[in-house]
């Protein structure tokens, strides 16, 4: 991993609570943040039945809201817990199936500025050179008062 200008400001445990706190009626189970380092965090995702697609695979759905949710996790492990940042844009690109079985997602910030930030987020399965999907990510910051 290269070195980055950026020095997270939130752990782990803070991350968690917030999420858990911010979206109530969202399963948290079976997602858990593995490591956050400056301008780095991965999550694992552990997928539920719920999750899966015909003939066992993760879902394009489940891939997308983990991208969406790492890149947002990885922003505000950085700038600490702001709400109202927003996803202003999501490209995503499946590279092949992810199976029933725990997967992450490595979300390393590209840019992050006053106003937006763009992350890149790759998915994978049993080894991080086996990418299963790659998504680049941009958030809108709100001004800080």
């Amino acid at each position: 991993m290269t070195s980055s200008p950026y020095t997270p400001v939130l752990s782990a445990q803070q991350l968690s609570d917030f999420f858990v706190e911010a979206f109530p009626g969202h399963d948290h189970s079976g997602t858990e943040f593995s490591r956050i380092e400056p301008g780095f965090l991965q999550m694992k995702q552990t997928p539920g039945e719920s999750m899966l697609r015909p003939g066992g695979i993760v879902s394009g759905p489940t891939q997308m809201a983990l991208a969406d949710r790492a890149a947002y996790a990885v922003i505000l492990a950085h700038i600490g817990i702001v709400p109202m940042a927003v996803t202003s844009n999501l490209n995503m690109s499946f590279l092949r199936g992810i199976a029933a079985k725990p997967f992450y997602a490595d979300a390393q910030l590209i840019k992050l500025g006053r106003r937006l930030a763009t992350v890149d987020v790759r998915l994978w399965q049993g080894d991080p050179s086996n990418i299963a999907a790659q998504s680049t990510v941009t958030y809108a910051i709100p001004a800080q008062a």
